[in-house]
């Protein structure tokens, strides 16, 4: 850490311990950033915005993409120092090959108003919590600045009946499953919600389906017991399996897993540019579709599958 960068963390420091709102507000200083518009992440981690000891610790943490929490988790007395230190953070990492996303308070609940104050420091993306509906979206892109990407996180029984759509413009990149909010505002117990329950089974493909159907990034839910990784990998290796390539977590060790098991396996990625190489070279003498002894079937649909493979 150089010593622009030590000081700058003391004035930090001294202004939250002496609860300065004001004089923490003259360190948040709106810098241009470029932002990050890769959403090809596989682990995407939460940090409550007002634990600075973590938020100095972003730029070496091995997570993707890093969700800038001021919802859960934040007292509400602290929820105004949380903002003003998500945006001072967000301002001197002027570029950063980590998604960078916000995760603001309930649009009912202060929302609007730490959008319209986040806008000048250029998050890469703004998560919105609890929506219901695409008027709601519809309110904050209109509100949010046009470079910065939405996030919403699916966790009200109305966002889940009208999942299909919420994907209104091509700014709302990305979708989280928030399980336990969903099965509280639908009344279902939360002892539904282990790895062999048909009920997690149906709601973990049709939001990815759905999702996916949009063009739009699935990200699955966050599992709280975060000692417990047995169980941890047991969702994750479901979920690989169902199709899933990126899951929200709230520890470093969660982090690690998901970034072993959510990757594609170079086998398939080998078995992609196979078949690609083949597909060209039959084309070529306008041959699409064909019979290899080791790939079996390949026709344009498989081609275009294992293009789009190679390409994320």
């Amino acid at each position: 850490m150089t010593k622009k960068r030590k000081n700058m963390l003391k004035k930090i420091e001294k202004a939250y311990a002496d609860r300065d709102l004001e004089a923490l507000d003259k360190l948040a200083i709106p810098r241009f950033r470029e932002i990050n518009k890769n959403n090809n992440f596989t682990s995407a981690l939460m940090l409550s915005c007002h634990n600075i000891k973590h938020l100095s610790k972003i730029e070496s943490l091995d997570a993707q993409c890093i969700l800038l929490n001021l919802e859960d988790g934040v007292a509400k007395e602290d929820k105004p120092f949380a903002l003003v230190l998500a945006a001072i953070f967000i301002s001197e990492i002027k570029k950063s090959d980590k998604k960078l996303v916000v995760r603001v308070n309930a649009l009912d609940e202060g929302g609007y108003d730490e959008i319209t104050y986040l806008n000048q420091f250029m998050p890469d993306a703004i998560r919105v919590p609890k929506i219901h509906n695409k008027d709601e979206v519809k309110n904050v892109l209109a509100l949010l600045n046009e470079d910065i990407e939405l996030h919403l996180s699916i966790e009200t029984a109305e966002s889940w009946h009208n999942l299909s759509s919420l994907s209104v413009n091509k700014r709302v990149t990305a979708f989280y499953l928030g399980i336990l909010d969903l099965f509280a505002d639908m009344g279902l117990p939360q002892s539904l919600i282990h790895v062999n329950n048909p009920t997690m089974l149906y709601m973990l493909s049709h939001f990815l389906i759905t999702t996916k159907a949009m063009k739009v990034k699935p990200v699955s839910f966050v599992f709280q017991e975060f000692e417990d990784l047995q169980t941890f990998e047991q969702w994750l290796l479901l979920e690989k399996q169902m199709g899933y390539d990126a899951k929200a977590c709230i520890s470093p060790k969660q982090v690690a897993l998901v970034n072993k098991t959510l990757v594609c396996p170079e086998e398939e990625i080998k078995r992609a540019k196979v078949i690609v190489k083949l597909f060209e070279m039959h084309q070529e003498e306008g041959i699409t579709g064909f019979v290899d002894e080791e790939y079996g079937f390949i026709d344009e649909p498989i081609y275009k599958g294992a293009l789009k493979l190679l390409q994320t």
